[in-house]
């Protein structure tokens, strides 16, 4: 899959050639040469996101670091304490209470949101309404739990979720609605797409975590279950909502993705904290980029690779050129 990228002839340090040209000749960059250590979370989206700024960092001169993180977990100590300066990907959806515990330390900074917007829910394909008509309204779950259960869950249903590292509070979700379901956790982003695509092409039972950006809600039709929606007393007050004794009675928040670094980023290597602060993406562009990947079967390296090389003006703005 490390191959060149069709009609293109780019290769990685052609494309680390043409960010060179366009690097601004300063002496102070870089301004240290310790490494800058990146958090690179397990989907897609994420992967790429590092991989990106990660190589127009290096371009600057900067030596990079991309470290295999946890991702609740580095933004509650790697990157206060200076072990990580970057992660690219919190989402509201799951790791609202996480970055709300991060800023209190003072010991880190949002550098703002990335760009698209995120959504994750429990979702089905429209197929299942035939065995479940009362969907998406949440409470048709458990008059249907046996059309979406399993040999190993019957007579309850299955529910595939996503790694255990995302959160998402869905084990609690299940208890506090009193769901009549197993909470089953994929192993791995491309384990989750991968039962999805076997259970669509057979027209398979499937009731799983599904989230946005991303390509697969636009090629597989179906919709996302409708939960009481979020206030944040839904997590934190159990007398909120439909379970009085048991919080976590709703859906996830909707919301933004955030960047968060160490706070001493910026006083260490501040073009890369300027670069980093305005580097986004919109939500079209975001899902077409991890579509190359995981639809079109092109490495990481390249689809970053020709971005980048496509993209030299916006890269020197973000950089203040």
């Amino acid at each position: 899959m490390r191959r060149f990228l069709a009609g293109s002839g780019l290769t990685s340090l052609t494309a680390l050639a043409l960010i060179a040209m366009a690097t601004p000749a300063s002496a102070e960059v870089p301004e240290s040469t310790d490494p800058i250590k990146i958090a690179n979370f397990d989907w897609t989206g994420a992967v790429l996101n590092t991989k990106i700024l990660a190589k127009i960092l290096e371009s600057y001169g900067y030596n990079v670091e991309v470290v295999n993180a946890d991702y609740l977990a580095s933004i509650g100590t790697g990157l206060p304490t200076g072990d990580l300066a970057l992660g690219l990907e919190y989402w509201d959806t799951t790791a609202k209470e996480a970055m709300a515990e991060a800023d209190t330390t003072g010991k880190t900074e949002n550098l703002g949101p990335l760009g698209p917007k995120a959504k994750e829910e429990w979702w089905y394909p429209t197929y299942m309404k035939e065995k479940c008509p009362g969907l998406p309204d949440w409470k048709a779950l458990n008059d249907c739990a046996e059309a979406f259960s399993t040999a190993e869950t019957a007579p309850k249903g299955r529910y595939l979720g996503g790694p255990v590292t995302w959160g998402g509070f869905d084990d609690e979700r299940v208890e506090a609605l009193g769901l009549n379901y197993e909470v089953v956790h994929a192993g791995t982003d491309a384990n989750l797409f991968a039962e999805l695509e076997s259970a669509y092409q057979r027209q398979a039972p499937i009731l799983l975590w599904l989230y946005t950006p991303h390509w697969a809600p636009a090629k597989y039709k179906g919709e996302w279950v409708q939960f009481p929606e979020w206030t944040p007393e839904c997590y934190t007050d159990p007398a909120w909502g439909e379970n009085k004794d048991s919080a976590y009675d709703c859906g996830k928040p909707h919301g933004d993705i955030w960047k968060y670094a160490w706070a001493g980023m910026k006083d260490k290597w501040p073009v890369a904290h300027k670069i980093a602060k305005a580097y986004q993406f919109s939500d079209d562009e975001m899902n077409a980029l991890i579509g190359q990947v995981d639809l079109d079967g092109k490495s990481v390296d390249e689809v970053a690779d020709a971005w980048i090389a496509a993209n030299q003006d916006k890269i020197k703005g973000w950089a203040g050129q």
